[in-house]
Order: C-alpha cells, then sequence, then structure tokens
C-alpha cells in the first residue's frame, strides 16, 4: 500500500509521537492515510474524535444526528454554550479542523442503524463504537464483523469505563458480550464528564495501536475501570460458538 509522505510541517507537529519506540515516520504515514469511523460524536466518541485528530489521522468518518442540548455540555468537549439548540456536526467538525487542519472529515448527520451501517463502516479502517443506545451499537457491530474491520468498543456508566477491541475472525464480537437488549435501558443515563475523557483517550490509543502495529490492543479482553475506586480490572471475552454474528451458526 502506497501511503502519504509527511510535509516538513507534519514532521515539526508529530515530533513527539515519532519518538516512541518503533513508532518513527512509518507509523505516523500510517495514520495519515487512514479512515476511522465514530458512531456518535458526544462526550465519549467526541474525545476519541479529539485524539485521533491530534495523533495525525488522515480521515474521519462522523455520524451524529440531532441538536446541542443544555446535558450535553457536561461533557461533550467538543460544543459550547453558543451551539445550544444548534446540529451538533456542524461544531463538531470545525473544532476538530481547528485542532487539524489537514484533517478530511466525513460528516453523516446520522445516527447508525441498519439502514445505513454498511455503507459507514465500508468507509473506514477501523470503527469505533461510542453510541448511548444497543441498537445501534449491535447495528454497528453485525457491519463491522461482516465487512472484517476491526471495532474498538467504548462505553461509560457513572463512574465506569469499558474498552475492549473485536478483531475479525479472531476474536468475539460485541453481539457475544450482548446477546439481547437490557429491557431497561435508557439513552440518558449517569456519567461523570471526565470518565468519558479516560474511556475515549483509551479507545483513541487502541484505535493508533490497530493502525500502526504497534503495542498490544485489547484483543478478546475486556478493560472494565471503578474510576470511583480506580480498581482496573481485565476480562476475558469468549467468543460464543451460538452468535448469530460471528459464531458457526451465522
Amino acid at each position: 500500500m502506497n501511503l502519504p509522505e509527511l510535509t516538513a510541517e507534519e514532521r515539526a507537529i508529530y515530533e513527539w509521537q515519532m519518538w516512541l519506540p518503533g513508532f518513527g515516520e512509518a507509523a505516523q504515514r500510517k495514520l495519515k492515510g487512514a479512515s476511522v469511523l465514530i458512531s456518535r460524536v458526544g462526550g465519549l466518541g467526541g474525545n476519541v474524535a479529539y485524539q485521533l485528530a491530534a495523533a495525525g489521522v488522515g480521515r474521519l468518518v462522523l455520524a451524529h444526528a440531532g441538536k446541542v442540548l443544555p446535558g450535553d455540555l457536561n461533557r461533550q468537549l467538543l460544543q459550547t454554550h453558543a451551539r445550544l439548540g444548534l446540529p451538533r456536526m456542524e461544531h463538531i467538525v470545525q473544532r476538530l479542523r481547528e485542532l487539524n487542519p489537514r484533517l478530511e472529515v466525513t460528516a453523516v448527520e446520522e445516527n447508525v442503524s441498519d439502514a445505513n451501517a454498511a455503507a459507514l463502516v465500508a468507509q473506514a479502517d477501523v470503527v469505533v463504537d461510542a453510541a448511548p443506545l444497543f441498537e445501534e451499537r449491535l447495528a454497528l457491530n453485525r457491519a463491522a464483523v461482516a465487512a472484517h474491520k476491526p471495532m474498538v468498543e467504548c462505553a461509560v456508566y457513572a463512574f465506569e469505563a469499558h474498552v475492549t477491541t473485536f478483531l475479525p475472525d479472531r476474536t468475539g464480537c460485541l453481539q457475544c458480550l450482548v446477546p439481547e437488549i437490557p429491557p431497561d435501558w435508557k439513552r440518558q443515563f449517569p456519567v461523570l464528564g471526565a470518565v468519558s475523557g479516560v474511556a475515549g483517550g483509551l479507545g483513541a490509543v487502541e484505535v493508533v495501536k490497530l493502525l500502526t502495529g504497534l503495542g498490544e490492543p485489547l484483543a478478546g479482553m475486556r478493560l472494565v475501570m471503578d474510576l470511583g475506586t480506580m480498581e482496573f480490572r481485565r476480562l476475558k471475552l469468549a467468543r460464543r460458538a451460538d452468535c448469530p454474528v460471528c459464531g458457526d451458526a451465522k
């Protein structure tokens, strides 16, 4: 694959991360040539997007509908009070390009569904799930598995943060972890904004590792963090043979 060359400006901007052992220009060029899909760009996905823009990922495909609400502002750092009542996506793109004017952004003012998931996933090398509803998460998971694309899964609730990575044909998938949608789950739930920042930052690190081939992603492992007690656990995720999405039953 022919990777884009770095400009002198980019070498200066990304100098510190290119000092990482094994990183160098080769990894930075991989980031520049990569495309990442993020489902929902709120408190969680917005942090992923901001960190990936800062890291020099070349293209972000962002899917998020709706307008900015007062309750968004405790965690959605790509928004401002001046944007209340206005569509989210316009300002998201503006803030990301202020940070990285070289960034290419494909903005889709829709939430992920079975109707659009395949077309969105087809545009990306890596998929990031940061949606609040399981219907969206599972639709994205089905499309990612069908397209053999890796998916980084990020979730938060109250003081808890969860991050994992699903790799095609190597690990289970989200459907293995969540075989049925919890009947009492709602889009609105308690969360501290800083917890979204922690999970989003870790999700961005997972994406960088997948794109560059450096480090060890959380493949088949779920990192569970209780930031109220600062307890961190790594839990093994089993691949279900009867999973209708990735198992033998498919």
